[in-house]
């Protein structure tokens, strides 16, 4: 962590910025079931409806590179913590099936493009060697900004009636309020290389770009199946639900960094193949599983893993142009969210026929994702991308090169 007489860094400012996410989109996801049945009188239709219109955004992130041609990455991200805020805080106000879908684009729009730039500029910022480290420090800040949430959400909600507009406000405004208190307070910071404004897909990147659309799937079989499976099969309530999402958050606020320190010190080789290693275990539980503690346990497990997906990022970082980072982590955004649109309509239809088939097709998305990860080099850098396979310049051209 940054000294304290020299707070004023890329990471603090990075760090300031996951919490104002954090924390508004805690309020915002708390508050959604309810908000949506009490006051926009969704079923499970606008619902669904109101997921997938959520994810667009994401499936866009390729698009900041072009917004990048007219303001810079440092800008562009406190302008998207101001529309994320305001598309929070304007929640309560549009008690309607479309009221509340365009405020959940609007949302949208600010929380993915702002994810996108907050990892790119750590990558851009932060040394390869803090990198891991810093990405860690991230989740965990996010992770100690939310149970906050929760604690006040829930302390708020049992002794006063605020009601969703004042709750939804709230949470906008704290957003929009450290959006602007980042921007006063820490200076503008330069990265070492002028980032190419076009849009880049390379080649040489396949393995980068195979593990980021595997990690979209892996996420899928959590969000959507895993949560729905604790509700259908074991009929966990909401407030059991949430306490394992504040277990989840607990967990993180003081692992997340230790993984961060883990994979900064033993590579991100091995850091993914532990991560496979144990999805491909917690899925086939969550297929075989009959008991609900056993479920619960698995569920928190599952969710300790994606901590580990800080490796995807590290990995790029060191194998990437400098100056490709920017495009290539808007690009990757999209990527995943291929899988955030298909998965969840696919695996739904398979559900029908049987629960058990989704988790064994998410174990075999593990298995296929540690294939991957173990072509990871010990040492991976640019022209030292992959163990084995093909190998490209920047121009798309195939060399040899030894495998490490």
């Amino acid at each position: 962590m940054p000294r304290p007489e020299n707070w004023r860094t890329p990471e603090t400012m990075l760090l300031a910025y996951s919490v104002g996410w954090y924390a508004a989109f805690a309020v915002w996801m708390a508050l959604l079931n309810n908000f949506a049945v009490d006051s926009a009188h969704f079923t499970g239709r606008e619902i669904g409806i109101l997921q997938s219109l959520r994810e667009i955004p994401g499936f866009m992130a390729f698009s900041v590179i072009f917004v990048l041609l007219f303001i810079s990455e440092q800008r562009l991200l406190m302008i998207s913590l101001l529309i994320f805020g305001i598309g929070v805080a304007i929640t309560g106000l549009f008690p309607s099936e479309y009221g509340l879908y365009f405020t959940t684009i609007l949302m949208s729009i600010g929380f993915h493009y702002g994810e996108a730039l907050k990892q790119s500029l750590t990558l851009q910022l932060v040394s390869k060697d803090r990198a891991p480290i810093a990405l860690g420090n991230q989740i965990s800040a996010g992770a100690f900004a939310s149970i906050a949430v929760y604690g006040a959400i829930y302390v708020v909600t049992r002794f006063f009636d605020p009601g969703y507009e004042m709750l939804y406000a709230a949470g906008g405004a704290l957003a929009v309020l450290i959006g602007i208190c980042a921007w006063i307070a820490f200076p503008t910071f330069n990265a070492h290389v002028v980032q190419s404004k076009k849009l880049i897909m390379r080649k040489r990147y396949w393995l980068f770009y195979a593990l980021t659309f595997l990690a979209g799937a892996r996420r899928q079989i959590f969000v959507v199946f895993a949560g729905f499976m604790m509700v259908e099969k074991f009929g966990y309530g909401v407030s059991t639900i949430t306490l394992l999402y504040l277990v989840n958050y607990g967990i993180n606020i003081f692992l997340a960094p230790k993984i961060g320190k883990m994979i900064a010190r033993l590579g991100e080789k091995r850091a993914l193949i532990v991560e496979y290693s144990g999805l491909i275990l917690v899925f086939t539980g969550y297929a075989l599983v009959e008991n609900a503690t056993f479920a619960a346990c698995l569920y928190v497990i599952d969710h300790l893993f994606f901590a580990f997906a800080i490796g995807i990022k590290s990995y790029f970082q060191k194998i990437a142009d400098p100056q490709d980072v920017a495009a290539t982590t808007g690009v990757s955004f999209t990527i995943n969210h291929i899988a955030a649109v298909v998965i969840p309509v696919v695996f739904g239809f398979l559900w029908m026929a049987s629960p058990a088939s989704v988790f064994l097709a998410g174990t075999t998305l593990a298995v296929c994702s540690l294939i991957f990860a173990l072509n990871i080099p010990r040492h991976p850098c640019e022209g030292n991308e992959t163990l084995v396979g093909p190998r490209f310049d920047n121009a798309g051209k195939a060399i040899k090169v030894a495998a490490e």
